[in-house]
This record gives C-alpha cells, structure tokens and sequence, in this order.
C-alpha cells in the first residue's frame, strides 16, 4: 500500500455523528474562573474608583497614563476626562468635584498621593452637561 492511500472510507467524517465530535473551542461557561476572567489593570482600577464616586452617572471620554520616576518613588499620573449629562448627572459630577480631594481610594499595591479637578466645562441649556478632567497621581507602595 502506498502512502498516500488509506484503508479507511475518505467520507466518514461527512456521515460522522457530531456530538461525539470534541469541541475545543467552546464558549466558556457563564461563571468562569478567575484564573480565565481578564485582568483588571491599574487604569481599569483607576477608572472603576472615580465612577464608583459618582454612582456610575457618568462617562469616561478619556483616559491616559503617563508613568514617571524620581529619585525615591515610582509611580503613574493619570488624566481622565468624564462626561455627565442631564441635571441627575451633573449632579453627581458636581458631587465628585467636591469629593475627590479627600476621597480615600483603596488601588492594591498604590497610594493616591494627589487627586485634583484639573479642568471644569459646564453647559447650560436643554441638555446640561458637565465635563470633568481629574488627576490623580500614583505611587508605586514598596
């Protein structure tokens, strides 16, 4: 017999059942372990804690992470840009202005060393809406 030709029948696998077929790339189930579930990374952690002030009324338009060094510490600044429209909205982006100088963030392995409202943009009209640019600067604990 020659390489190339097989004592098997070539169509089998057209006339095969399919639920003996092993699927290998099946969803995964609805509760997946946490060893499969994706990483939060520290900007996720960052974003997650402002609008958890806010009680999740607003937006996040913008996001960036700037890392820097000095000779003692390590750590990250972060700029987010929120959005809150409608008066409900506003209401709780006027509550995060007031709230985030103090605001004690709980970030594993950082410490919030500085949390300020860099930029305020309200308008007025049919549809209020607020727009919030806070900085938080990060050091690295340890």
């Amino acid at each position: 017999m020659l390489l190339t030709e097989s004592a098997r029948d070539p169509l089998a696998h057209i006339f095969a059942d399919f639920a003996t077929i092993e699927v290998k790339s099946a969803p995964l189930p609805v509760s997946a372990p946490a060893a499969l579930r994706p990483r939060r990374s520290l900007a996720d952690r960052v974003r997650s804690s402002l609008m958890q002030i806010t009680g999740a009324k607003g937006t996040v338009l913008g996001h960036e992470e700037t890392a820097w060094a000095s000779i003692t510490f390590a750590g990250t600044r972060h700029t987010v840009v929120l959005e809150f429209c409608g008066s409900e909205a506003v209401l709780a982006g006027e509550e995060l202005i007031e709230r985030l100088p103090d605001h004690e963030f709980t970030l594993p392995g950082q410490l919030v060393a500085d949390a300020t409202v860099t930029k305020v943009d309200h308008r007025f009209g049919a549809m209020e809406r607020l727009e919030v640019t806070a900085v938080l600067l990060l050091l690295e604990e340890g």
